[in-house]
Formats: C-alpha cells, structure tokens, sequence
C-alpha cells in the first residue's frame, strides 16, 4: 500500500511460540525453531518497507523461570541464529545492537554476540536490536544507579541517555502478536508515547501482510505526544 507513514522504530514482542506449536501436538521447543525463523522474514521485509530500527523481544529476564529444556533450546537458537545470518548482516550491512544483560549468558554465547557486534559495529543499512535477558524495570534501575554513581541528575533526558537504546531513539511503534494485551516488561521508559498494535496472531504465523498491516494502522493515527494538533 502506497503512501504510508513508515515508523522509523519499530519494537515487536513476538508472543505465541509456544502456543502455536501445542495447537499442532507439538512441544513448545517446535514453536520457537519457527519463531527463530521468521525473524529474519520480518526484519528483512521491515527494512526493505523503510523502518531503519527493528527491536525484538527475543528473551526477557523473566523468561529464565521457563523449563530448562525450554531456556537451552532459546539459547541454542540465538547462537544458530547468529551463525545463520551474520553473512546476510554483512552484505546488507545491518548493524546488530544487543539491550539487555549478557553476563548471564554462557561464555560461547557471549563471545559470539560480541564477534556480531564488532564485526557490524560500523554499518548503516539498519540496526537489529535484540532484547536478550531484557527487562524494561531493571533497565530503568541500571540507568539511574548509574547516574547516581557518576554523581549525574536523575533527568528524563539522562536516563534516556542512559539505556540500552540511547543511540537508537523511541519506538514509534510497538507490536505485540499472539493475543495478549500488555507491554511485558519491554521498554517501558522508551515506549511512553510509542504507538501500540495488538494482533492474535501467533509469531510464527506473521508475515509480510500482517506487518503491513501493522504499519496501516500506525499510517492512519496521530501522535500528539501530549500536545493539541
């Protein structure tokens, strides 16, 4: 569709994994292979439409309290992921960002999301920023303890300066697919005023047409951000 506002930023909590593979009799470990694989088909397609920041909620600081086979099957997929893609990230140069605390991660894990980070450090095609061992709250609280720390203020500009995100500006807009209807812990500072976009579709089933949709619906509002148009 022609003549959409196109959001710079775009979040999406990919919600529904789980949910999708036990609707076909399968364990919830088969819900996020696909999941896994459908990020490349959305980012590849939402930078394509224009947006220049895709930010994913890829695994939260709650998500550890999941079954184990469940977490080392999401770490298994984040390095497969990695190793997929890093070729495809260097000939569109994409610039990886990572929010979140990697230091609970294995020492594999880290080493390989720090050889991305490097090797895409200097890129300007876009930026594919995944949450991993994200939290919105302890994101807020990092930011102003170390504020603190540095005998800063504790302002809305230096706690924006401040997190994961700085470099990358706000949402504009925020999906969240599979049918529930709140933020989860993800970027509650920076999606204040961020438009929000609710789908029962499943993860693994969005693709081109329901993100176009989603862009559709965000063309169509009109953000005051607290003033009066």
């Amino acid at each position: 569709m022609e003549n959409l506002k196109i959001p710079h930023h775009i979040g999406i909590i990919m919600d529904g994994n789980g949910r999708w593979a036990e609707s076909r009799g399968k364990k919830r470990t088969y819900g996020h292979k696909h999941g896994s694989d459908n990020v490349d088909r959305i980012a590849s397609y939402a930078f394509e439409r224009g947006i220049k920041v895709v930010s994913l909620y890829a695994f939260s600081t709650e998500n550890w309290q999941r079954p184990k086979e469940e977490v080392d099957e999401l770490m298994r997929l984040l390095s497969v992921y990695f190793k997929r893609f890093l070729s495809k990230f260097v000939k569109n140069k994409i610039k990886v960002k990572i929010m979140g605390d990697v230091s609970a991660l294995t020492p594999k894990l880290q080493k390989e999301i720090g050889d991305i980070l490097e090797k895409t450090k200097d890129f300007d095609g876009g930026v594919l920023c995944l949450g991993i061992n994200y939290g919105g709250r302890q994101e807020i609280v990092n930011a102003v303890n170390s504020l603190i720390k540095n005998d800063q203020p504790v302002t809305v500009e230096n706690i924006s300066n401040n997190l994961y995100t700085a470099e990358l500006g706000e949402p504009d807009l925020i999906i969240r697919t599979g049918g529930e209807y709140r933020l989860s812990n993800f970027m509650l500072f920076q999606g204040a005023y961020s438009e929000l976009y609710f789908t029962d579709v499943l993860w693994p089933d969005f693709d081109e047409n329901e993100l176009e949709k989603a862009i559709e619906s965000f063309s169509g509002r009109t953000r005051r951000v607290g003033k009066v148009l």
